[in-house]
C-alpha cells in the first residue's frame, strides 16, 4: 500500500474550539512522494516493523490505533491479531507533510478489506484518529474546514514539480499551535501576509524557514510556504530543470531536499489503490 504525502497550499487558523482543536480552512495538496506499507499475515499479536528506528511501532504509532479500530468494528474483542505491518518510510517525521496519517488511512483500507469494514466506517474511525486522516481518503486538491478534517474536493491544482526543503530540525504539531496561540493572545502576529498562518509563529523561533521561503521564490518557485505545522518548506515549480535547479542552490549538509510533483485526484487513487 501506497501512503503518499500532502502539503497544504494554504492554512489559516480562524479560532480555538471547544474541543480543543483549532478552526481551520486549509487547501491540501497531494504529493507523488509516499511511504509503502506492507500487510502480511503473521501468528501472534498485531505488529509494526519500519526501516526508520525513529519511528515509534508500538502504541503511538498511528498505525496501531487505525488497526485497533478496524479491529473493534469488525466484531472482534481484544487486541488486534495476526497481521504485521511493515513501514519503508520516506516521508519525513515532524514536517508538515501528513506522513504518519497517511500511513494511517493506508492501514485503514488494506485492514478494512482484510477484516470487512466498509469505507463510510473507516472514514469514521480515520476521523477519531486524526485531523488529517480523513484527507488521505481523498487525495488531489481538496479544501478542509472545522478541524480540517471536513473535505470538499476542488479542481485539481495545476500539475507542478514539488521541491521539499528539510531543515535539520523538526517541529511538533503541539508546538506550532501553542506558539500561534501564544503569539496570537499577545497581539504578536501581524496582519496575514503568508499563505499559512503557522509559519510566521514557527519562523520567529525558527528563522530559517522564513530564509527558505524567501530562497525558494527566489529560484522562481511560483508559489512557496511552510507546509502544516512545519518544519518543511515547499517551493512549487512549472517546470523540472527550474525545480532541479533549486535543488542544487539549497543543497547543505545541514538540511534535506526531495524533489517530488504534485498528484492530481485520480492519480492519487490509481496509487493507493481506490
Amino acid at each position: 500500500m501506497r501512503a503518499p504525502a500532502k502539503i497544504n497550499l494554504t492554512l489559516r487558523v480562524l479560532g480555538l474550539r471547544l474541543d480543543g482543536y483549532h478552526e481551520l480552512q486549509t487547501t491540501f495538496q497531494s504529493l507523488a512522494l509516499h511511504d509503502t506499507l506492507t500487510i502480511r499475515a503473521t501468528r501472534g499479536p498485531f505488529r509494526i516493523e519500519c526501516d526508520d528506528p525513529v519511528v515509534p511501532t508500538g502504541r503511538r504509532n498511528l498505525v496501531w490505533r487505525a488497526a485497533a479500530g478496524v479491529w473493534r468494528a469488525s466484531g472482534r474483542r481484544g487486541a488486534p491479531r495476526g497481521v504485521l505491518v511493515q513501514i519503508a518510510k520516506r516521508i519525513p517525521m515532524q514536517a508538515g507533510l501528513g506522513g504518519g496519517s497517511s500511513d494511517a488511512a493506508a492501514a485503514l483500507r488494506a485492514l478494512g478489506r482484510r477484516w470487512r469494514v466498509g469505507r463510510a466506517t473507516l472514514r469514521a474511525i480515520a476521523a477519531s484518529i486524526g485531523a488529517d486522516v480523513p484527507y488521505f481518503f481523498e487525495g488531489g486538491t481538496a479544501l478542509g474546514v472545522e478541524r480540517g478534517d471536513l473535505l470538499f474536493p476542488l479542481t485539481d491544482h495545476p500539475a507542478a514539480w514539488a521541491v521539499l526543503v528539510l531543515p535539520a530540525f523538526g517541529v511538533s504539531t503541539k508546538d506550532a499551535y501553542g506558539w500561534f496561540d501564544k503569539d496570537n493572545r499577545h497581539g504578536g502576529l501581524a496582519p496575514r501576509r503568508t499563505a499559512n498562518d503557522l509559519q510566521k509563529p514557527v519562523a520567529t523561533r525558527h528563522p530559517e524557514i522564513a530564509r527558505l521561503v524567501r530562497a525558494l521564490r527566489r529560484l522562481g518557485a511560483h508559489s512557496a510556504a511552510m507546509s502544516g505545522s512545519g518544519s518543511a518548506v515547499f517551493g512549487l515549480f512549472g517546470t523540472r530543470p527550474r525545480a532541479r535547479r533549486a535543488i542544487r542552490a539549497l543543497a547543505s549538509a545541514t538540511r534535506r531536499t526531495v524533489l517530488t510533483r504534485t498528484v492530481s485526484r485520480a492519480e492519487y487513487r490509481r496509487l493507493v489503490g481506490g
